[in-house]
């Protein structure tokens, strides 16, 4: 009789092929077995009925600001609040640490931090900017998953925007050492210009703001990007594209062979640039929301599978950070790495149904595996890959308020907000980290690096 050490019993497992109902089996960290009614016994027993098993949630674009900026979030608090979310794995944004992550010493200060605090699994980008062109080598070398640049001013003055010119360069590099390149495509020119405008004439209010970032200048900033990477070759990874034209200039650069991939974030998908408006600051972001005719277009894209992932991009500050009369002065970034995974899956199947799961799990998890080097061991339910689960009441019902958020700061658009999918217990490596409200263990997170070894069996 087979022995394990972790069985999850009468569940519903998402897997690349739908949804299947099994027990699943784990032994040293990993799966080993997944069919109906396994034989055997375990060290622990998981009652799954009624529940889905997801592959948990790789959030690839999170700021968790270690070092130097630990009182906006950190590498304890951050971890934990994703994986009250269901995530597993993070990859974290190399600006807004102090220093940013521009070198290998960079590096490996970030690194020391998540395996001394982190409850999950872990990568780290390396910066890639006017300032450290002449390092991205040794941050390959220590283990960047990739590199990420700005194409406008990111609101800390340690981590420099990168023009077309810095984009080559930096992208010759990537491309050597066969990295991705992230950007963040907003033209810095015409965003600066019209926001200079606006505040020369008193013009500081949210509407204000919003206006000073139109999708112009992010499609504009998009066409730049595709443009030199397709020249150079490099592989291209556009973060929190927040409307439909931005996909469709993707989608047609990869018809001519760009090799590039889309990201797009809960907030373009569940607000609009009226809840800023409504909420207020907490729903400050860059690019900004955009109208309900266009989130509504996002979602048929997402329903199409024209969006290759779904990140956070959870970018908190401290309360203080939050207020001003001065719109433009509030920092531009949102809490969101507890509910992106729930909320997205809530909405998805309140548009899609349960038949939908699938093709959520592949853009929450084993695309963003394959698509940074991780897929090998990451991503999936299936035999021989990590035992990273979320356990998910997709029938539950829970409430957001400020007492239930694990940020260091009790800050986040979606306060009272209906949580519609519950999670109910993450696993990283078979290890449970949260379960029931709470967390168990301490930190024994893990670096990921781009990985090239045999792919393990799959379902």
């Amino acid at each position: 009789m087979s022995s394990y050490d972790l069985l999850f019993r009468g569940g519903t497992v998402v897997t690349g092929k739908g949804l299947v109902a099994a027990d699943v089996a784990v032994a040293d960290g990993r799966f080993v077995a997944i069919g109906p009614e396994l034989e055997g016994q375990a060290e622990e027993v998981v009652d799954a009925s009624g529940l889905h098993l997801f592959p948990g949630f790789i959030d690839a674009h999170v700021h968790f600001n270690e070092p130097g900026r630990e009182h906006w979030e950190g590498l304890w608090s951050g971890p934990r609040s994703l994986a009250a979310g269901g995530g597993t794995a993070f990859l974290e944004m190399p600006l807004n640490a102090a220093p940013p992550t521009l070198d290998a010493e960079g590096f490996a200060r970030k690194r020391a931090c998540a395996e001394a605090k982190s409850i999950l699994d872990f990568a780290l980008w390396g910066g890639l900017t006017p300032i450290n062109l002449d390092t991205m080598e040794e941050l390959a070398d220590a283990g960047a998953i990739g590199f990420k640049a700005f194409m406008s001013r990111c609101g800390t003055t340690d981590f420099p925007h990168s023009d077309a010119k810095v984009l080559r360069r930096g992208m010759k590099t990537a491309a050597a050492r066969g990295l991705p390149v992230a950007v963040h495509a907003e033209d810095d020119l015409m965003t600066y210009t019209l926001a200079e405008e606006r505040k020369s004439q008193g013009k500081i209010s949210w509407r204000d703001y919003l206006d000073s970032r139109p999708i112009e200048a992010e499609l504009r900033a998009i066409g730049v990007a595709l443009e030199v990477a397709g020249e150079i070759g490099c592989d291209l990874h556009i973060v929190h594209v927040s409307c439909p034209e931005g996909i469709d200039l993707i989608l047609a650069a990869k018809d001519l062979g760009v090799h590039v991939t889309a990201e797009t974030c809960p907030h373009y998908l569940l607000l609009t640039d009226e809840s800023v408006g409504q909420i207020g600051a907490s729903a400050k972001c860059a690019p900004p929301l955009r109208d309900a005719a266009r989130r509504e277009e996002m979602w048929k894209r997402i329903q199409a599978g024209a969006i290759d992932t779904l990140g956070s991009d959870h970018s908190p500050s401290p309360p203080e950070m939050k207020i001003s009369e001065d719109f433009f002065a509030i920092w531009g970034g949102i809490a969101g790495c507890q509910h992106a995974f729930p909320l997205a899956l809530a909405e998805w199947c309140a548009r899609s149904g349960l038949d939908g799961f699938s093709r959520f799990a592949a853009m929450t998890a084993t695309n963003v595996a394959d698509r940074f080097g991780i897929g090998r061991a990451k991503g999936r339910i299936a035999e021989g890959f990590d035992a990273d689960i979320a356990l998910v009441d997709a029938a539950g019902s829970v409430k957001i308020t400020p007492e239930k958020l694990f940020y260091r700061h009790a800050v986040s658009p979606y306060i009272g907000s209906e949580l519609r999918a519950v999670i109910k217990g993450t696993w990283v490596r078979g290890r449970a980290v949260y379960r029931n409200e709470r967390f168990l263990g301490l930190g024994q997170g893990r670096l990921l690096t781009p990985d090239q070894s045999p792919a393990p069996k799959t379902l």
